[in-house]
């Protein structure tokens, strides 16, 4: 914590951390829901927003984000792979679903609809780089420069332009994160 005191001119979120089920058996999901509550408690100390990592593990993310997660400043659900229903329980809550490159995929509409169905001011964009690249570069590495591609999607989406999305993700990042 201390570490985390004297660098916090670059510390700007707790993460990222949660519940990966993908490949995890129920030893492995009882030893990540303790570190993930760890995590929530040291966001907490520090008032810093909660970077979630959540793969196969929506509901028993929300589940423990409901028991513990009150006090957090911000919870960003980064590479939100959720469905409607679940971004309607983070409307809710008032956290904010942050969207990478599958959103472009064609057979993604599930994730369309539940970034549609939330508020602008909850959502936010980025790379996961190396992995989920936006189309047209699906298969290649990920990097900052095809965020783009991302950003002109949601636009799209959102049916505003290209520069009203970047500023509508610019003012959720920095509500977040802070300047830099």
């Amino acid at each position: 914590e201390g570490m985390l005191r004297a660098n916090a001119d670059v510390v700007v979120a707790v993460g990222e951390s949660g519940l990966d089920f993908f490949r995890t058996g129920e030893k492995g999901a009882g030893a990540q829901r303790e570190a993930f509550r760890a995590h929530i408690a040291l966001a907490k100390d520090l008032d810093l927003p909660l970077q979630i990592h959540d793969r196969d593990a929506h509901r028993e993310t929300l589940e423990v984000l409901a028991e513990v997660g009150a006090g957090v400043p911000a919870i960003v659900f980064h590479c939100y792979s959720g469905d409607r229903e679940m971004a309607l329980a983070l409307e809710e809550n008032g956290w904010y679903a942050s969207f990478a490159g599958p959103v472009t995929y064609p057979a993604n509409g599930g994730l369309r609809e539940a970034l549609l169905a939330l508020p602008r001011e909850l959502v936010l964009v980025e790379t996961d780089a190396p992995y989920l690249t936006p189309a047209p570069y699906r298969g290649c590495p990920n990097a900052s420069y095809v965020i783009s591609h991302t950003v002109r999607f949601i636009a799209d989406l959102w049916e505003v332009d290209e520069e009203s999305a970047c500023q509508q993700l610019m003012a959720n990042s920095v509500r977040v994160y802070g300047e830099w």
